[in-house]
């Protein structure tokens, strides 16, 4: 589909990725609304994207709505249906980096609902609505740690290999539709979206970043050429190709990012002996 023809809902608007996606969109003609949480963030992004395009018929929309509510999923869904919306970029997302036992479920649970079942639902409700246009488009943003998994990343990895494999399925569930499914999988990407810990670690590692209107430009050519998935960067394409045939080939390759990981926190002495004492007790038990 040509920018030109695109009314395209785009979540994540006022990220690092999806700054530089709305304004690649806009330079190209398409329509956009923009979605995120913050309403005076997006009424400041809509006025930009308008006054960078003054003369050329801008149509910009903005609805605020948290992802992780599902009323607010339903509100953004009937919104997009009624704008017109034919393409959705799914571009939202948050971070999870560090060892497993620095977790919280309750980040472990941010995480899953804002990755993965959020643009999950957020499809599904749009979906009776893009079947019944004469095309339509879902590009999911993902990442190359969809397809290749690394230490410090065992929740994200989940949360975008999750991701990959719903666009996979739902691409081919609709392969005899006008409905296109797409993803696309940056690598490490220069936003505030990476944490100072982040940013060591990739130094450590030697692992390059992207500039946010590299990774632009490539949604931009995707949603015009249809491409059904791509990966950015090398040698990440090359891994996540290995990756996809005999991962455990790799598995060796990673033991300068399991080094560089940030040092799990100590845990008290007290606590430490309660452990003990509870490990014992069960010994004994058994």
């Amino acid at each position: 589909m040509k920018a030109a023809e695109a009314r395209i809902l785009l979540t994540g608007a006022y990220g690092g990725i999806g700054e530089a996606a709305a304004a690649a969109f806009m330079r190209a003609g398409a329509a956009l609304m923009l979605s995120g949480r913050s309403p005076a963030r997006l009424a400041a992004q809509a006025r930009t994207l308008l006054h960078s395009t003054a003369g050329h018929s801008p149509r910009v929309e903005w609805h605020c709505a948290d992802l992780n509510s599902t009323v607010a999923l339903a509100s953004l869904g009937e919104a997009a249906r009624l704008w017109g919306c034919n393409v959705i970029v799914h571009g939202a997302g948050v971070a999870s980096f560090g060892h497993l036992e620095s977790s919280t479920p309750e980040g472990m649970a941010r995480v899953l609902q804002t990755n993965l079942l959020a643009p999950m639902l957020l499809t599904r409700a749009l979906l009776p609505h893009l079947r019944s246009l004469p095309r339509a488009q879902v590009i999911y943003v993902g990442s190359a740690l969809g397809g290749i998994g690394l230490p410090g990343y065992s929740i994200y990895s989940a949360s975008k290999f999750g991701l990959r494999g719903f666009a996979q399925a739902l691409r081919r569930e609709l392969a005899e539709s006008r409905v296109q499914v797409q993803y696309l999988g940056p690598r490490g990407t220069r936003t505030a979206f990476n944490s100072q810990e982040v940013e060591a670690y990739n130094r450590a590692t030697g692992s390059a970043m992207d500039d946010p209107a590299l990774v632009a430009r490539a949604m931009l050519r995707m949603l015009e050429a249809e491409t059904p998935e791509r990966f950015l960067g090398y040698p990440e394409k090359l891994a996540v190709r290995i990756n996809g045939i005999a991962p455990a080939l790799l598995d060796g390759a990673f033991a300068r990012h399991r080094r560089s990981l940030p040092a799990l926190p100590q845990e008290p002495a007290e606590r430490a002996g309660d452990s003990a004492a509870r490990a014992s007790s069960f010994t004994t038990i058994h």
